[in-house]
């Protein structure tokens, strides 16, 4: 098939389309007006800020062991509390274990008088905490960069904030936070910290924010994912419509109230306060005997026989 050939079906088939389309929204017709009447009604509003976040330690140690050597024996498993001076490991340099092998070979004796002469050198918890990781296990040798164990002060959910909701952010606010491995189980939080350096996520400011439960549960674990819904504020029993039936404007907003019989709804003017994702709070302007009306348009698809034919379509068979 030569350019030229090509060209020409590709300039046809883009004429098909613009004449179908035009064809169409031609034949569109004029979308139906419905009013809709509701009485105003009390209401419980609570405006939130969601986002995401992962639970990890608010402060995580490594306990590293002050000489090279081999560990002789852990104390503890993962998941432990532990008190500040509590020994969770006992290790030999590598002197005493070359020692203490040697005395194996020479009887028990050998080994319980090398054992106290050389005593062994234990491994200290510096924190009041929980054990999140156990990363070597007795017998094997360590280096003094090696993290034997790594503690948790507490754990918390470590929540990214977009910079256009972190000033609706303050310290002490409440907070939801739900896992994604048991989403039906809502922790209450509160905020502990909000970061004072951003950062950039996949070209989005965000601010790290700290959200600390109030009562940190069993199913918590370092590394899962967490929605967190931050209570920017919240109201009950507050009057309050839906939020389509509100236009915003700069001093607050405009509602349609139902006049007398036969004539057209007139518009008022109102003073808004909470909003949700549902209902906005209706502070003055309105009582809970006016009707309001909301005004929504519903567009009809064109009818089958007024769509024009397309002559590049294939006809339907004929009956005999």
């Amino acid at each position: 098939m030569s350019n030229m050939t090509l060209k020409k079906l590709i300039g046809a088939l883009a004429i098909v389309i613009i004449v179908g389309a035009v064809l169409i929204f031609r034949h569109r017709e004029k979308a139906d007006e419905t009013l809709t009447e509701i009485k105003p009604s009390y209401c419980n509003i609570r405006a939130v800020i969601s986002t995401t976040g992962d639970v990890e330690p608010q402060n995580r140690l490594e306990l590293k062991p002050p000489i090279g050597g081999r560990v002789e024996e852990i104390l503890v498993h993962e998941g432990d509390n532990v008190k500040v001076g509590q020994v969770l490991a006992w290790m030999s340099s590598t002197e005493r274990a070359a020692l203490l092998d040697a005395a194996r070979s020479q009887g028990a004796e050998a080994v319980k008088y090398w054992s106290e002469v050389y005593k062994a050198t234990p491994l200290i918890s510096p924190i009041d905490g929980d054990v999140i990781v156990r990363a070597v296990e007795p017998g094997q040798t360590v280096l003094t960069t090696t993290a034997v164990l790594v503690l948790s002060d507490r754990l918390i959910v470590n929540a990214q904030v977009d910079e256009t909701d972190v000033g609706k952010v303050k310290i002490g606010q409440q907070a939801v936070v739900s896992l994604d491995a048991y989403p039906e189980v809502k922790v209450p939080s509160r905020i502990d910290h909000i970061s004072y350096e951003s950062k950039v996520v996949n070209n989005v400011t965000i601010y790290e924010v700290d959200v600390l439960p109030d009562k940190v549960p069993d199913m918590f674990r370092s590394g899962m994912s967490a929605i967190v819904e931050i209570v920017e504020a919240s109201k009950e029993n507050v009057l309050c419509v839906p939020l389509e039936a509100v236009r915003k404007t700069k001093r607050g907003g405009i509602v349609l109230v139902s006049a007398a019989p036969g004539k057209s709804p007139a518009e008022r003017e109102v003073v808004l306060g909470v909003a949700d994702d549902k209902n906005v709070e209706i502070v003055s302007g309105l009582t809970d005997n006016d009707t309001v009306v909301i005004r929504s348009a519903k567009t009809k698809l064109p009818k089958a026989a007024a769509v024009g034919k397309n002559p590049f379509m294939p006809n339907p068979p004929r009956g005999r």
